[in-house]
């Protein structure tokens, strides 16, 4: 395994949900390494603390490479490259949700590598295991010894405690004992493997590449930057098997359950050109902006987005309200995480280094700030300030997701309850704590309705997992119970 050193932390914090992470396979193509770094650079979006790829080639084996920063950063030299040879490679890109951070922290970056007296086997994985401290003191009592501190090691430890006669049979057992949010890419020396969990929290797509290649992706985007054709989600609960010669076995390991899939990723996380369940991530993004200006209005004279992420939902407000469009704030494309050392004087200027008011096209409007979440506020407070010191006579901010109120424990870095406005705050008090001349989030129904579920959600049965916004979990976050979470009241 290679190490590097971890790049500075931002010289601010941008008050958003983290993504969780990224996965991509390839199988069938030569270098098939080259395809696995361009895939995981379209991901990067889903995390950009770490990344690492394995390959298998069959005269020198198995080969891997792990590093802290980005994938045009290291993933791109023929060094290493040439250190990472076959024709079947996994990787990931990682936002740590579960385990430590930090320069000593290389022994938590994915893909995990395990070696069985059957061969020896790789896995990426997104999302978050829920009773995974609890597997983690099992296996330990048992004789397990550990070398990351992430809960997606516990499962190559339950597979190579699995009695099952092949590696896919092993993942099948261990991944019957894990409990929350996996989507997971895996490898052997000749298939490639991919799994969804029950609920189908996490996303996972299956890609052709040339005429016997195929690939295994976190979102369509990724397929798209090496020229593969989208074929197929894989669906809640399915395990897919290809092997070396491009044949496809489907399995279903688990119990059947109504699937749950995580609504955020059509609000955020996701790229907006991407395709979920079969809809486009910028319409469904565009299609929020719309509900949101039926279900709030607001006399202005313009319609500025926060850029990047509020971008699709600004422009279906402006749409529907005939307010105009405009770019009141621009995004510096250039600030990176080692732009400068992040000094006291650096860290007090904020959001001024990623973000600037077009001062001549705001003074003396009415502007409504349309941003896909509201989380600690901070950043939401910076930026109103920075509009009205460009003159702006009255700022109105519209949220493109409804208030984030509760932690998710699936994959997704959020702060503790208690730390999110929306959990110790009424819309009304969040306004007067932001200082704004209004603020409205679109409804859990409106939501809905934009991810094309016409009669909104269904509170008997609801067809996503939205526990952020409703504090229904779908699965019990079993460790966090016992750490004395409260879960929400029934109603």
């Amino acid at each position: 395994m290679t190490d590097a050193l971890m790049p500075p932390a931002h010289p601010f914090d941008d008050d958003k949900l983290k993504e969780e992470c990224g996965i991509f396979g390839v199988i069938g193509a030569q270098d098939a390494s080259s395809f696995v770094a361009l895939g995981l650079h379209a991901l990067q979006h889903r995390g950009q603390e770490a990344g690492g790829i394995v390959t298998h080639d069959p005269e020198q084996g198995f080969n891997s490479v792990r590093r802290f920063g980005y994938v045009r950063d290291n993933f791109t030299s023929s060094d290493v490259m040439d250190m990472l040879p076959g024709p079947l490679a996994i990787g990931h890109v990682r936002y740590s949700t579960a385990g430590s951070k930090g320069a000593t922290a290389i022994r938590d970056v994915q893909p995990f590598f395990g070696e069985f007296a059957m061969g020896g086997a790789a896995i990426a994985h997104n999302g978050n295991i829920t009773n995974a401290d609890s597997l983690r003191r099992e296996l330990i009592e048992r004789g397990s010894i550990f070398q990351s501190s992430s809960d997606s090691e516990c499962i190559i430890h339950l597979m190579a405690r699995s009695l099952q006669r092949n590696i896919p049979e092993r993942m099948e057992d261990a991944l019957r004992r894990v409990e929350g949010a996996f989507s997971v890419v895996a490898m052997t020396r000749t298939k490639l493997l991919g799994v969804r969990d029950p609920l189908g929290v996490r996303p996972l797509v299956l890609g052709k590449v040339g005429e016997n290649g195929w690939a295994l992706s976190s979102e369509t985007c990724a397929l798209d930057i090496i020229g593969a054709e989208f074929v197929r989600e894989i669906e809640p609960g399915e395990m897919v098997v290809i092997t070396s010669d491009g044949k496809i076995d489907s399995l279903r390991p688990f119990r059947q359950a109504k699937s749950r899939f995580c609504i955020f990723e059509h609000v955020y996380f996701s790229r907006p050109d991407s395709i979920l369940g079969g809809r486009s991530v910028y319409e469904t993004r565009e299609n929020i902006g719309r509900e949101l200006a039926k279900e709030s209005p607001v006399d202005a004279d313009l319609v500025c987005p926060v850029p990047d992420s509020g971008t699709p939902a600004a422009i279906g407000f402006s749409l529907e309200s005939g307010i105009p469009f405009a770019m009141g704030i621009i995004r510096n494309q250039y600030m990176g995480r080692t732009f400068i050392e992040p000094t006291e004087h650096i860290r007090n200027m904020g959001v001024r280094l990623k973000l600037n008011v077009n001062r001549a096209l705001i003074r003396g409007k009415r502007v409504i700030l349309v941003d896909d979440s509201v989380v600690r506020g901070t950043t939401s407070r910076k930026i109103k300030e920075m509009i009205l010191d460009a003159g702006a006579k009255e700022v109105h901010f519209r949220i493109a997701s409804p208030p984030t109120a509760w932690p998710c424990f699936y994959g997704v870095d959020t702060p503790q309850r208690e730390k999110l406005l929306a959990a110790t705050m009424s819309e009304e008090e969040m306004r007067e704590h932001l200082n704004v001349d209004s603020l409205k989030f679109i409804s859990l129904d409106g939501l809905y309705r934009a991810v094309g579920e016409a009669k909104g959600r269904n509170k008997a049965s609801p067809q996503y997992c939205d526990a952020c916004f409703s504090g229904e979990y779908p699965v019990e976050p079993a460790d966090m119970i016992q750490k004395g979470f409260q879960l929400k009241a029934a109603e």
